[in-house]
């Protein structure tokens, strides 16, 4: 009896949660089905394709599925069929107990887009219960002097079943002093009324015995029995009665155990055992009996159960007041149960979405729903989340949320969201719960390689072996995986006559540059080109940087002698005058490095004399001048070497070699030979020789000029169209004159040496300059702006 009473309790508090929800649902469309309980499993309740005019195809591509409120799967949804079939059996009294009708809500949940389908399953009862008497033997005692018509009360027979299949009437065996009556309580039940038809006699027949038989509505109809005995009792004739007829009170649900709930009070006229009362609760449930206890004496009634709102709203308790003599009265008491915020929300989740691809904005993260079995202000709900993240929520039909992306997102910023979804009632105190999940954002390929430079400037020596390593670019790409990954590339040049091919290459993978063949610092002293890093994603992305590659010099040249010319001719003769004093210019030695820097500063000196100490070489200039006094005893042939010595490391040099000869005076018709007696005629062929020599010389040094002129105007021209990566070409290696001012001429001048003959006097035509001046400043400008520039004959101003 236990176990069925706990049975009803459970089903009328499933039975109140779905009459919430359905009062919650009100006002939405709503598609109905109908069963009958006891059905097997698999059953089939209906086809959604063509009682709610969806297509069977929609159903599948969309996902849908049956959810329920009380997270229970009682049916099941053929995806292929549309059929939606039971996924168990239904018991109509488990389930709503003695609600009718008895009504299960569910939804069916569409996905792409969002979509619910309110759906009510009416389940159908069948007489599959007989009544019940909960006491198996009733005794009755009744005065004798029970006038005929006294109405005694009967226990009532209890059965599971609602409508025609509950009690629908009463009967007893055949007797003479009874009939049955029927007799309908506060709560709608029907119970049975013992109708006295005629006056006992004690003396005659104290006790009496009758069968009483209870009958339900159902085809074929069940029955169930008890024993009613009756004991005739002497001589009470006042009934007890209450004070009130109806009492109605309001108590707490959260009222703690053994809290009075109310008195009740009864008086008795009679004396002695037929005035005392005693207190006794009349057709109870099961869950009043179990809730509630009466003091039989006092008439106090107190909680002995926990009282649940969400399960009973209200209790209707009928309470009999029996005096000694068998004589009672009755009264109704309604005990209204008072809902307090005793439950939290409940969160739901159907479907989530992890992870979800940055940029994309307006994205169904989450679907869920809430729920609160309170009433009022105590079962409203409101849902957030918190306001620093780029997420919303948004309401569906009933309770029914989606939590999507407010805006696009960006992994390189947040790759994760704790989002924490916090559902709190209106209650006093407000009750809240908390759902946490993890949201990841999957990489998309929207962030282009990034160098770490925008230019880079790397330095090679000349010389360099092949394949030298000579730098590293580098680039870094914000997203993950293979949107990350760099491949490293040479951009085609903007000069199209930069070989870069065969110049540099580079590692794809690392982007680290290597020379490919030796580099000559006095054929390309520089060039740049740009390179690029794209990422492995779709579509790729990349970027660009410009690299400066700037040739180093090395002392790779040897200084070279333009003058006096070392060609393996007749060394040239320089005439100097006996009177000339100390400090007089005899000539000067010209030469020129094709190196740079100091790498082309050179140095002179007298490596040999003829006569040590007679001449002297400034190491600068390369000047040979006289360092002392002539004597008629000098010599009048001397033979000079000058050594010319670059400053580089190891240092590198080269040698002049330098004929004078004494003279007594330029105007003298013939130079005397020391080794011979001077003859007029012998004089004159030398000097005619020494003319048509120098003249041969010069013309040839004149058409050389010229002709290189001409070349070097051609490359010019050229070389501005090509750009600053043109390669010197010419017979005279690199630069001919130190721009520094301490190479072997000055910035403004070239030299002319002329010999020239008359009828007998030989004259030296002093060195002057031929090319005018030109300004420090331009040079260097043009210098900086070419690294490689030549002026048209060959020189460096």
């Amino acid at each position: 009896m236990e176990n069925g009473r706990a049975c009803t309790q459970q089903i009328r508090q499933v039975l109140l949660l779905f009459v919430l929800l359905g009062m919650t649902q009100a006002g939405s469309e709503t598609w109905r089905f109908s069963v009958a309980e006891e059905m097997q499993s698999g059953s089939f309740v209906g086809n959604l394709a063509k009682d709610l005019g969806l297509k069977v195809r929609e159903l599948s591509s969309r996902g849908a599925q049956v959810v329920s409120n009380d997270k229970k799967q009682r049916l099941q949804l053929d995806i292929n069929t549309a059929d939606l079939l039971l996924s168990e059996t239904l018991d109509r009294e488990e389930l709503c107990g003695f609600i009718e009708p008895c009504v299960l809500h569910f939804q069916v949940l569409m996905q792409n887009p969002t979509q619910f389908l309110q759906i009510q399953l009416q389940v159908r009862d069948i007489n599959d219960h007989s009544p019940i008497f909960l006491e198996k033997q009733m005794l009755l005692e009744i005065p004798e002097n029970s006038p005929v018509g006294a109405v005694f009360l009967l226990e009532s027979a209890k059965d599971l079943d609602v409508g025609i299949n509950a009690v629908k009437s009463y009967t007893i065996s055949p007797n003479s002093h009874f009939h049955i009556k029927m007799r309908v309580n506060p709560d709608n039940r029907k119970y049975p009324e013992l109708v006295l038809d005629k006056a006992l006699d004690y003396e005659e027949r104290p006790e009496l015995s009758f069968v009483l038989t209870a009958l339900d509505g159902g085809s074929p109809p069940r029955s169930g029995t008890a024993l009613v005995k009756v004991v005739v009792v002497d001589t009470n004739d006042n009934s007890p009665e209450f004070e009130q007829a109806f009492y109605e009170v309001k108590f707490p649900e959260n009222s703690i155990l053994g809290s009075l709930v109310l008195t009740v009070s009864a008086r008795d006229l009679d004396s002695g055992t037929n005035g005392e009362i005693c207190y006794t609760l009349s057709h109870a449930s099961e869950d009043i009996r179990k809730t509630f206890e009466i003091n039989q004496k006092s008439g106090e009634i107190t909680l002995t159960a926990p009282l649940d709102f969400e399960t009973i709203e209200s209790y209707s308790i009928i309470i009999q007041a029996t005096d000694g003599g068998g004589l009672f009265g009755k009264s109704t008491v309604r005990i209204q149960v008072i809902d307090v915020n005793d439950n939290a929300p409940e969160i739901t989740v159907s479907s989530i979405t992890s992870p979800i691809p940055e940029n994309t904005p307006e994205t169904v993260v989450m679907i869920f729903s809430i729920q609160d079995i309170d009433s009022g202000d105590n079962g409203r709900i409101v849902c957030s989340i918190p306001e620093d993240l780029p997420f919303v929520l948004k309401s569906s039909v009933e309770n029914y949320y989606t939590l999507e992306t407010e805006r696009p997102l960006d992994r390189e910023s947040t790759a994760e969201y704790n989002i924490t979804i916090t559902a709190t009632d209106l209650g006093i105190p407000r009750l809240k719960t908390e759902y946490n999940t993890t949201v990841l954002v999957s990489d998309v390929n929207d962030n282009s390689p990034t160098f770490t430079q925008t230019s880079y400037t790397l330095f090679v020596r000349e010389n360099n072996s092949p394949a030298l390593h000579i730098g590293s670019v580098s680039a870094t790409d914000r997203d993950s995986g293979t949107n990350a990954q760099v491949n490293y590339s040479l951009l085609p040049p903007q000069d199209p006559h930069l070989p870069l091919a065969s110049l540099v290459s580079i590692n794809a993978d690392n982007g680290h540059l290597f020379a490919l063949r030796s580099l000559d610092y006095e054929a390309l002293q520089a060039f740049e080109f740009r390179v690029g890093a794209s990422d492995r994603g779709s579509p790729a992305l990349s970027s660009e940087a410009l690299v400066r590659v700037l040739v180093l010099d090395a002392n790779d040249n040897s200084p070279f002698v333009l003058y006096p010319l070392q060609n393996g001719s007749a060394p040239c003769t320089e005439l100097v005058p006996r009177a000339a004093e100390p400090g007089y210019l005899v000539t000067k030695v010209v030469a020129v490095d094709g190196d740079s820097g100091q790498n082309a500063w050179l140095s002179y000196q007298l490596l040999k004399a003829t006569e040590p100490g007679l001449f002297s070489v400034w190491a600068h200039n390369g000047e040979v001048r006289i360092a002392r006094l002539l004597s008629e005893r000098d010599a009048a042939k001397h033979r000079l070497v000058v050594l010319v010595k670059d400053n580089g490391e190891p240092p590198r040099s080269a040698t002049a070699t330098l004929q004078v000869l004494l003279v007594d005076g330029f105007s003298q018709p013939y130079l005397p030979l020391p080794e011979a007696a001077p003859a007029h005629a012998q004089a004159d062929s030398i000097t005619i020789s020494l003319v048509v020599a120098l003249a041969s010389v010069s013309s040839l040094f004149l058409f050389s000029v010229l002709l290189f002129v001409v070349v070097r105007l051609c490359r010019r021209s050229r070389a501005a169209s090509v750009g600053r990566f043109s390669v010197p070409e010419g017979p005279f290696p690199g630069h001919l004159v130190d721009m520094s001012g301490t190479g072997t001429l000055s910035q403004s001048y070239q030299y002319e040496v002329c010999l020239t003959g008359g009828s007998g006097t030989n004259e030296f035509k002093f060195l002057k300059p031929v090319v005018p001046n030109i300004q420090a400043e331009g040079l260097g400008k043009n210098s900086e702006e070419n690294p490689t520039f030549r002026n048209s004959f060959g020189f460096n101003f």
